[in-house]
């Protein structure tokens, strides 16, 4: 009996969960993360400060947060198109520098017209690494490497938001509102010289042609693709919400009887930490339950969150905010691996078509949400809030219908 070989070939260029790349990369990842993060929301705080120095409406002061989060979002689509075609860390390292250069030029800044084109541009550059680092895990990392990687990025994200906040309150209330972007220029100077010396060469990327035929047909073909496009509805209107509470909350704590300074309203996004632990800990529960009950339970725990915060007292009012990030962040993170996973072709196209509903989602809240708050005040922010997660909770029970057919037919 003749005896047959069998030789099995492994790709060891995947970076493994454990390995000193897996390391090296996610650390690059996670830091770039929080430091666009943080850039992104260090002014949040500040808008009740804006608003009395500015002579703003409450909506007219939320312009200087919602301006970047919807350049953000619009360059997002760009940015993942030419990454399938040019490479991921190139244009996410660019992307970063371009962060840099216009924060530290925001320190500048004397009227509120100023503050908003540069708050844009701000927007444009820091779209880069968020647009494409999930397409980068989906590349480099092997599949349960990149299910621990995305858990840890998205604790990243929480991780951003609270120091920038942290920061832009307590800095803004001790030397005003402009040296803010003095503090967060250099920290992000710093921050990139190490993702550049820790982030490695991509080995797996594939180039796909830049043409933008192919580049719009990329992303009409993720739209049409029902699994992908109700993960996108889901995290964009979840973010809708969300992100836009902690806007008219400010408004809330710094008036009477609370009176909150805006240092104190900076340490309101400690509540964030919940949802650090909740992206963290999602791959594990992500084990024993399919990703659309996953998004159902964590919008469960944000409306909870949400009802707990009309009780009139302070404690409670943060408590309702931990819960509120705790089930946010652990649907961001099934979301955003999820539709990394169903995107079989232009992973970055996909990663990026998301996050244009994520951050258009956090743009469009404020004006949704401002009817409400001038009708009730903050009972009424819970009741538009409550409306939007229903229609969100429908949507992960349709995906869970759709996930459900689809593994019959096969």
């Amino acid at each position: 009996m003749r005896m047959v070989k069998v030789v099995i070939t492994i790709d060891t260029t995947l970076i493994k969960r454990g390995s000193p790349n897996f390391r090296r990369a996610t650390w690059a990842l996670c830091l770039g993360s929080i430091m666009v993060f943080a850039n992104l929301y260090a002014l949040q705080p500040l808008l009740p400060t804006l608003a009395r120095e500015f002579q703003l409406s409450a909506l007219q002061a939320s312009y200087a947060f919602t301006i970047t989060s919807l350049t953000l979002g619009l360059s997002l689509l760009f940015y993942g198109a030419l990454s399938d075609a040019y490479g991921r860390r190139p244009l996410m390292l660019l992307s970063l520098g371009g962060v840099v250069m216009t924060t530290f030029s925001m320190a500048w800044v004397e009227t509120y017209s100023g503050l908003l084109l540069t708050r844009a541009l701000l927007g444009l550059f820091l779209g880069g690494l968020p647009a494409i680092a999930v397409a980068y895990m989906g590349d480099e990392y092997e599949r349960s490497a990149m299910v621990a990687a995305v858990g840890l990025y998205i604790s990243a994200n929480t991780l951003g938001g609270i120091s920038g906040r942290l920061l832009g309150g307590t800095i803004g209330e001790w030397l005003g509102w402009s040296s803010v972007f003095g503090v967060m220029g250099t920290i992000s100077l710093l921050c990139l010289g190490i993702v550049v010396w820790l982030l490695p060469k991509a080995q797996n990327f594939t180039p796909q042609s830049a043409h933008p035929r192919r580049m719009l047909g990329d992303i009409l073909g993720h739209i049409r693709n029902p699994f992908i496009l109700l993960a996108c509805l889901i995290g964009g209107f979840n973010f809708f919400i969300f992100v836009n509470q902690y806007s008219y909350v400010t408004f809330l704590l710094a008036a009477p009887p609370y009176a909150l300074s805006p240092s104190w309203l900076g340490l309101l996004f400690l509540t964030y930490l919940s949802g650090t632990f909740a992206a963290a800990f999602s791959g594990r529960i992500a084990q024993y339950f399919s990703p659309p009950r996953c998004l159902a339970g964590g919008i469960v725990i944000l409306i909870v969150g949400s009802l707990l915060t009309l009780i009139s007292y302070l404690p409670v009012i943060i408590g309702g905010f931990f819960v509120n990030a705790f089930g946010f962040f652990f649907a961001q993170a099934t979301a955003t691996g999820w539709v990394s996973n169903e995107a079989k072709t232009a992973k970055a196209s996909a990663s990026a078509l998301y996050l244009v509903f994520y951050y258009v989602g956090a743009t469009l809240g404020g004006f949704y949400l401002f009817p409400f708050w001038q009708w009730l005040a903050w009972p009424g922010v819970i009741l538009g809030s409550i409306i939007i997660l229903l229609s969100t909770l429908s949507c992960a029970i349709l995906l869970q219908i759709l996930v459900n057919k689809r593994a019959q037919s096969i």
